[in-house]
């Protein structure tokens, strides 16, 4: 879910946050120093990750001003890489991932006032 806030972020704010491929090398370098990836690992996150950013603009892209479209498109793409990441990861890394997933939905709501994801699309 991480990937899912950071993700619906950058689709609020569009490409401000740079590249798909700048995105994915900082997010790896982020879950890099979480979870202790090893290189095999950061290669293959960083693959997923730069995928998932790819799909994410041409999401932004192809759906216009149907803002609900693209948060559905979204979710799913998020919900999915997620799990390719996951299948990376040693056990006790993916419990520090969710720890690592529930800290970063937690921090969008407070930032968001506590709404979070449960603000309606069309009024934002």
């Amino acid at each position: 879910m991480l990937f899912s806030v950071i993700t619906f972020a950058h689709a609020q704010g569009g490409n401000r946050n740079g590249t798909p491929e700048e995105r994915a090398t900082k997010s790896t370098a982020q879950l890099t120093e979480k979870l202790t990836l090893n290189a095999d690992q950061q290669t293959k996150i960083h693959d997923i990750l730069l995928d998932q950013n790819t799909q994410m603009s041409k999401a932004r892209e192809d759906a216009g001003d149907d803002r609900k479209a693209m948060r559905t498109k979204m979710m799913t793409l998020m919900q999915s890489n997620n799990d390719k990441i996951k299948a990376v990861l040693t056990d006790n890394q993916k419990k520090a991932y969710d720890t690592f997933l529930e800290e970063r939905r937690t921090a969008m709501k407070n930032r968001m006032g506590g709404q979070g994801n449960a603000q309606p699309a069309e009024n934002q």
